[in-house]
């Protein structure tokens, strides 16, 4: 029972000494860290009192006036030992916060997960390094003097060996020129995660699984062997049991896990990269891995594919471009990781050099046309388009049709990007400079130190330069020309904006394929045209005059009113502004934190000062036969202004975290 009272008496001591030292602190530190320094200053407190006490003569058990006196003294010994406890954990709080390490129990759980994570991580710096990218892991980059396309292969063969998801984070980086030079897009362009087929028992597991039912109940015939198969998925070919011809997408078995386990790596490293090194900030990987995570978590879920794929089968039925379709799924035979979807006899662009020279030059021309038509209507009119429209997502049947493969990546505008794209495409057609400038202003994000006049100027040199036919790489190269010079004036593009860009030029190898004489930016002047012409019509106009002011009535409404009651004050002299320069409340809760600073800092500064003076003044009365009273209040003092000032330093600690987290996560957000 003895036992059993003191372990008692031991916990209810600790729980009030730690609840109390959080109080004094006025900061969220963790439990544990709490509990345990409290627990060590109280395993130590019996023993110093009792030093103190032998020390200063003081006589605990005797009665008399002297022990209201000693009382104080020992009171105030406890004083300082939990002053000691708020001193240890402030300085806990500085140099490891509250939530900086995992707690004992979530640290037990996550061992396993630790330790497959530090060798997954070993072999990614052990491929960098194999790959000569060693040095770009350092917080100072060294080995600048080595040529961007050297470095641009090297980071190619590292992400290969990395398997799918870093493949997956090359395709995505590919698509961000402006993020990153022309070398390196172009090289991570190049990047294909082809691999041997998965063994068919377990693709035929997935698939029932999926189904829910037996494959023969479904698939009169599947092929075992597939047709393309990569790191997360292969296509076979199979014949349902009505006798239609189908093309099966099934994820591999084990494609998720590894993808979302890399995935952890990918955002841990992006954390660390743009901590630690100066090139990982000024590109902002950590908001890059994070868009790349959604992105990639999307592309896993085939049911996000199928509503790509009925968005862009509605638009393209919108184009009327009867040559290009988007293969039609059977969306009751699909789930999040098959796709069973109709089959198109041919094959894709990239390998059908031979067979579409069956075809004359006029039908290349006019396949070609169809499929930019198209892609303009996407992006100009309904704002859903095929974001990754390489030769390999492009097929051709035996009858010159266009099939729109593979949508899992798929970009989305706004009515405002779509109708300033189409605005540029005229203005380009019109040769007008000042317009083109205005409709990529309206179209980008400027940057603080925009030149207007300069990019009017250079942009009229681009589209005269490209119109007249000087160009040496031909006037196709006119988008990639317009990407650059807008990277150059510092404008930021958002991601989707990116997005259409990189379709067009995407689009340019597969136009080049199909029709090798056609002129990209002559067929799209044309194909643009029209669509700006269709957009851009009266009744689109008096459309959206009528919503404008449907919205500002009210306003107007009231604008005689006001425009009234302001001349008669003008003219009686009664007219005055009011401004409160702390209106908001966010203003007058950060300048009350500074005065509550402020005012704890002097009284911690003025505690100490005049605990000091106290201290070594000679003379006063004496508490005890050893201690004088100076001295007693002196201590007191600095108690005050120890605990006072471990507050402060711990508030701004905590201020700066908080306000570091809050920046990091409107950027990044």
């Amino acid at each position: 029972m003895d036992f059993l009272a003191y372990a008692f008496a031991t916990v209810v001591n600790v729980a009030v000494v730690a609840v109390v030292t959080r109080r004094l602190l006025g900061v969220p530190v963790g439990w544990p860290r709490t509990i345990i320094v409290s627990l060590l200053m109280l395993s130590v407190g019996a023993g110093l009192l009792n030093w103190i006490s032998t020390a200063l003569n003081l006589d605990l058990r005797a009665t008399g006036p002297s022990v209201p006196a000693a009382g104080a003294i020992i009171v105030l010994a406890m004083a300082w030992l939990l002053a000691a406890q708020v001193m240890v954990l402030a300085i806990l709080e500085a140099m490891v916060p509250t939530g900086t390490l995992p707690g004992p129990i979530s640290l037990l759980r996550s061992l396993p997960t630790r330790r497959r994570r530090a060798a997954r991580y070993t072999t990614i710096v052990r491929i960098a390094a194999a790959h000569g990218l060693g040095a770009y892991l350092r917080p100072t980059r060294a080995g600048t003097d080595v040529p961007d396309s050297k470095v641009a292969r090297s980071l190619r063969e590292a992400l290969t060996d990395g398997g799918v998801t870093f493949i997956k984070l090359g395709q995505m980086l590919s698509s961000r020129p402006d993020l990153l030079p022309e070398a390196y897009v172009r090289e991570l362009s190049q990047l294909q995660s082809n691999v041997p087929p998965a063994e068919w028992p377990r693709v035929r597991a997935v698939i029932e699984r999926e189904l829910a039912r037996p494959l023969d109940e479904v698939f009169e015939h599947i092929d075992e062997v597939p047709v393309a198969a990569a790191s997360v998925a292969e296509v076979h070919l199979a014949r349902l049991v009505g006798g239609q011809e189908v093309a099966v997408k099934v994820q591999r078995p084990d494609a998720r896990r590894q993808a979302l386990a890399d995935l952890d790596i990918v955002l841990r490293l992006g954390a660390w990269l743009e901590r630690r090194t100066s090139w990982g900030r000024r590109l902002g990987v950590e908001s890059l891995a994070k868009g790349f995570a959604r992105s990639l978590e999307e592309e896993l879920d085939y049911r996000v594919e199928l509503g790509n794929m009925r968005a862009v089968a509605e638009g393209v039925s919108r184009a009327c471009r009867p040559r290009v379709h988007v293969p039609r799924a059977y969306e009751d035979l699909s789930s999040s990781r098959v796709i069973v979807m109709e089959r198109m006899r041919g094959r894709s662009v990239s390998t059908a050099e031979e067979f579409l020279g069956r075809f004359s030059a006029g039908e290349r021309r006019a396949m070609a046309e169809d499929l930019l038509g198209v892609v303009l209507h996407q992006v100009v009119v309904t704002g859903v388009f095929h974001a990754d429209l390489h030769p390999g997502n492009i097929f051709v049947s035996e009858e010159g049709e266009l099939g729109l493969l593979d949508l899992g990546a798929v970009g989305r505008l706004d009515r405002a990007a779509r109708t300033s794209i189409g605005l540029l495409l005229a203005a380009v057609d019109r040769q007008d400079s000042l317009a083109a400038a205005d409709a990529l202003l309206d179209l980008l994000d400027r940057g603080d130190y925009l030149d207007d006049r300069r990019l009017e100027r250079e942009i009229g040199q681009l589209i005269l330069r490209h119109g007249s036919g000087l160009s040496p790489t031909g006037s196709a190269a006119l988008f990639v020309d317009l990407f650059r010079l807008v990277l150059d004036h510092g404008f930021a593009v958002p991601s989707q904006v990116a997005a259409a860009f990189r379709a067009l030029g995407s689009l340019e190898g597969s136009l080049r394929l199909i029709c090798p004489g056609m002129d990209l930016v002559e067929a799209a002047q044309e194909q643009g045209r029209g669509l700006v012409t269709d957009t851009v019509t009266p009744a689109a106009a008096r459309e959206t005059l009528e919503a404008q002011l449907a919205s500002l009535l009210p306003v107007l409404q009231r604008l005689p009113r006001r425009v009234n009651k302001i001349t008669e004050d003008l003219e009686a002299g009664r007219l005055t502004v009011r401004v409160r320069a702390l209106g908001d409340l966010r203003d007058r809760a950060f300048i009350t934190g500074i005065v509550h600073q402020l005012v704890l800092t002097a009284l911690a500064a003025a505690c100490v000062l005049g605990g000091i003076l106290l201290v070594i003044s000679e003379g006063g009365p004496m508490m005890t036969q050893t201690v004088p009273l100076n001295a007693f209040l002196g201590f007191t003092l600095l108690f005050f202004g120890f605990v006072l000032g471990s507050r402060v330093l711990v508030l701004i600690f905590h201020q700066h975290r908080t306000t570091a987290d809050a920046l990091h996560s409107q950027w990044t957000g």
